[in-house]
């Protein structure tokens, strides 16, 4: 498995959680400490702070060092890595609706030309 495979495994099951999906979007306006991350939750800092750990492993957040804060920020790179194979299917999904559209418009032209002969 190559290092992007690998890399968009680690994001997925990151996102997988609803708690960390929460905290991406959150992050996504301000940064945050693991307090702030907290306060809407029910349960304990070290709880969010694992759940900060596994984003931070998959490359979604960072975390720096300011003063006694320790801010926690979303990493967006990581989010272009994953439009771009969410993209690739997408478009084939694409092309395969293209086929099915194009094969029900014939079915649906002969349909009308025995219909028309029949009369």
């Amino acid at each position: 498995m190559d290092d992007r495979t690998e890399q968009l495994n680690r994001t997925f099951a990151a996102l997988a959680d609803p708690t960390r999906r929460d905290m991406v979007a959150r992050l996504a306006g301000a940064d945050a400490n693991v307090s702030e991350l907290a306060e809407p939750y029910d349960m304990s800092l070290q709880a969010v702070s694992k759940h900060v750990k596994v984003l931070e492993e998959a490359g979604l957040v960072t975390r720096s060092k300011d003063a006694q804060r320790r801010p926690v920020h979303l990493d967006a790179e990581v989010f272009g890595l994953m439009a771009k194979w969410i993209e690739r299917y997408r478009h084939e999904a694409e092309q395969r609706y293209g086929r099915l559209d194009a094969l029900l418009e014939s079915i649906a032209e002969d349909e009308t030309t025995e219909t028309k002969e029949v009369s």
